[in-house]
């Protein structure tokens, strides 16, 4: 599979007034076009949207991202989606003190990427937190569910391409992605994405690749598009794989 690269068009440079920016092809689904400073978002189990979120904000110069309880967060696919490795926090396995260890990077990097190593989180715990973030400024990307998220996204369809009858090599991912939350996010809105293309870039449909999509979701059973070859699948402990990395590959 090609390694995503984002072009320098993708994404915008961040301002300290404005969002958090975002790929463009993601940037229309939000409200305000990038992600709110200080925000907390939901990813729900998507390593390729996560890491495509995070790349505005962490593949802008002289800035820092950090990952936190993600040990198989694929550094190859990183690098790909513009994050520059040499600013990268990682801090596999926090422990119980996740907590401890959100609050004291937070004033230090741009984008935070998570996942709780203790399961659910307490409310009252993740308003502390909240507070944190809307100090420092940081972003807060959490690889599942988060109480009061401001954001919440998932892939609800997706569909690999480049491999044949049992040949060939992964090429890229259409992905159809939910965008929900409070707020102007509240009725929610979704569209399709290359996540990547076959040139590693994370981009819009064209006018004829949506269409082809609308064909199959019409022929589909239930309306949901087919599933295409391989995809990304989960790595140990229920971590996110990627294409790319760490993860491991498993059929859909």
């Amino acid at each position: 599979m090609a390694t995503p690269v984002l072009l320098p068009r993708v994404a915008p440079a961040p301002s300290a007034d404005g969002p958090v920016p975002v790929p463009a092809a993601l940037a229309r689904l939000l409200p305000g076009r990038g992600l709110r400073r200080g925000a907390a978002v939901s990813v729900a189990d998507d390593a390729g949207l996560l890491l495509a979120l995070a790349s505005g904000g962490a593949g802008a110069a002289d800035a820092w991202c950090a990952s936190i309880g993600l040990p198989e967060l694929g550094l190859l696919a990183a690098t790909g989606y513009g994050i520059d490795p040499g600013r990268l926090l990682l801090v596999d396995e926090p422990g119980r003190q996740w907590p401890e260890v959100v609050a004291a990077l937070a004033g230090a990097v741009e984008v935070l990427l998570l996942r709780p190593s203790t399961g659910l989180v307490p409310s009252q715990l993740a308003a502390r937190l909240g507070a944190v973030l809307r100090r420092s400024g940081c972003v807060l990307l959490v690889a599942g569910p988060w109480p009061g998220a401001e954001l919440r996204l998932s892939v609800r369809d997706s569909r690999w391409f480049g491999l044949g009858a049992g040949h060939g090599l992964l090429s890229g991912r259409q992905a159809r992605v939910l965008v929900e939350g409070r707020g102007a996010a509240a009725r929610g809105r979704s569209g399709w994405v290359w996540l990547p293309d076959e040139h590693g870039v994370v981009r819009g449909l064209t006018e004829a690749e949506q269409a082809e999509v609308d064909s199959h979701r019409g022929t589909a059973r239930g309306g949901a598009l087919a599933p295409a070859a391989v995809g990304v699948g989960f790595g140990e402990r229920g971590l996110p794989g990627d294409a790319v990395g760490r993860g491991r590959l498993t059929a859909v």
